[in-house]
Order: C-alpha cells, then sequence, then structure tokens
C-alpha cells in the first residue's frame, strides 16, 4: 500500500483550484497550477484527464480556458480523487482475490483488508471543502476563494 505521487499531486492540484478560482467562472490553467505547486506540467495534463473523466473537474478550451471544480468543495471527498487517478490503496497483496498463498488466504489477510476498508472510510469522509477550511488563515488572507 502505498500513496504515489498521482494521488497527492491530484490532492494539492484540486486544492489549488479550489483556492484561486475566482467564484467558479474563471479557469485556473494547468500552467498556474504548475508553477505554483511546482508540478510537472505534463504530469498535471495526465490526471487531469483522468479527473475530467470521473467529473471531478470540468474543462474549458480555448483563450481563458482552464479547469474548473465539477462540484462542489463539500461534495468532492478526497477518496474520489485518489480513485479518479488510479490510485491503489489496497493493502493486501492479492489486491482482494484472496489468492495470496496457494491460491488461498494468508494468515494476514484479515488484517490488511481491514487497514485498506479503514484508511478508505477516513478518506471518504474528507472534503476539498474540509482541507480549505483547516487551510491556514494567515497564508491564505489574500487567496479568493471559489464557491460553486
Amino acid at each position: 500500500m502505498k500513496l504515489t505521487t498521482k494521488g497527492k499531486f491530484a490532492v494539492t492540484a484540486l486544492l489549488d483550484i479550489a483556492i484561486y478560482c475566482d467564484g467558479n467562472t474563471k479557469p485556473i490553467t494547468l500552467y498556474n497550477i504548475s508553477e505554483r505547486q511546482n508540478i510537472s506540467l505534463s504530469y498535471l495534463e495526465q490526471l487531469f484527464v483522468k479527473l475530467r473523466k470521473s467529473n471531478i473537474v470540468k474543462s474549458f478550451k480555448g483563450p481563458g480556458g482552464g479547469y474548473v471544480l465539477g462540484h462542489d468543495l463539500a461534495k468532492i471527498p478526497i477518496s474520489d480523487i485518489i480513485k479518479a487517478v488510479d490510485e491503489d490503496m489496497d493493502a493486501r497483496t492479492c489486491r482482494g482475490d484472496k489468492n495470496c498463498k496457494d491460491n488461498g488466504k494468508c494468515l494476514t489477510h484479515d488484517l490488511w483488508a481491514g487497514l485498506t476498508k479503514e484508511l478508505y472510510n477516513y478518506l471518504d469522509k474528507i472534503t476539498l471543502q474540509d482541507l480549505l477550511n483547516k487551510a491556514n488563515k494567515k497564508d491564505l488572507q489574500e487567496i479568493v476563494f471559489c464557491r460553486t
């Protein structure tokens, strides 16, 4: 089980949109996110294809184009973001197929299955709005927040 840069960068990029979006009317470019968050532009492009397919973001083409959030901040759980970018956080070696050892369950299968369930339960309860609420208000004083 490992949370890779896919999940971490996707959450960071979406939080950036939430912070810098102007009332959900001004799309944010991936270039701007890339510059602010020091994430490769090509990597962001790959992530946002998946985020758009999952309806987590909406895209706008042409001059003034970019991305906005597809839903209200309070309706985007972190688990959905992680799943959208194909992040696999299953702690079980068999990924739930119960073929850990000799085509059967290993001795610790249920332990890792429980951990995986708890992890997703935790991430299901945290939304982008929650992260924004916990952000250091002093650091964000001059930033316009996106409200959908």
